[in-house]
């Protein structure tokens, strides 16, 4: 497939569903489609890096992730365990920096030393930047933000009549990190179930019918073939965004 260089997404989202189901139709238990996920994780991160595209993030788990039922929280976490401390030897290899977003204190406190020390060995690479969305929901995220710009205003640390857009970004999870230019949800479900629900205003939104652990290269670079024959027009006309061009 034929992709314009000058044109690639910097930043691509993803609302990674369908793992339970993928299990289901194979007469096996959700935990079993969680594992074979990790392995489309690997897959999607590896064709990423390939395709030099900076910035991939995954809604991993959602605060309202918790409200399943406890045997199901509790192997994931197992498992998210496992896959951090497995991976980090290849996201070395590939020189992929590791970063995690969400109000991660609420993960067990095993996880959250994994995350941490895997953070903390692959900080120094320079390829992709890959982020996990964990114990995440945008309107959490929303809400901790306006917390802390109100705590800022308390403390005379900025006035309210300096609040704008730049502002309240700085103050997000993503703070460090481009909007997406991509959201991507696999499963065949049509909505964003609360993920970076800021961040994604100007995004171009895909729903794949694959479940995520069938996902794999060929299916993205699909979408981003679509994304380069859509015109982002932010707000603009068309005959704007065609006059500006070089």
């Amino acid at each position: 497939m034929n992709l314009d260089p000058n044109n690639m997404p910097k930043h691509v989202a993803i609302i990674m569903d369908g793992n339970g189901r993928w299990a289901k139709q194979r007469g096996m238990e959700r935990v079993f489609g969680h594992r074979e996920g990790t392995n489309a994780v690997r897959r999607i991160v590896r064709a990423c890096g390939e395709l030099q595209i900076p910035y991939l993030t995954l809604y991993a788990f959602s605060t309202e992730n918790w409200n399943r039922p406890k045997a199901e929280v509790d192997a994931l976490m197992t498992l998210l365990v496992q896959a951090i401390h497995d991976e980090v030897p290849e996201l070395n290899r590939n020189r992929v920096r590791l970063n995690a977003i969400g109000h991660l204190t609420d993960l067990p406190q095993q996880c959250q030393e994994a995350l941490s020390q895997a953070i903390a060995d692959t900080a120094g690479n320079t390829g992709l930047t890959l982020t996990l969305s964990l114990s995440y929901s945008g309107r959490n995220e929303l809400t901790r933000c306006m917390k802390a710009i109100a705590e800022s205003v308390a403390t005379g640390e900025i006035a309210p009549a300096d609040i704008d857009e730049r502002v309240i970004a700085g103050y997000l999870d993503t703070a460090l990190l481009p909007d997406p230019d991509i959201l991507i949800r696999t499963g065949g479900e049509q909505r964003v179930s609360n993920f970076l629900l800021w961040q994604i205003a100007y995004a171009e939104l895909f729903f794949s019918p694959v479940l995520w652990p069938d996902f794999n290269k060929p299916h993205l670079l699909d979408i981003i073939a679509q994304y380069q024959n859509r015109e982002r027009r932010y707000g603009k006309t068309s005959e704007q965004i065609k006059a500006e061009r070089p």
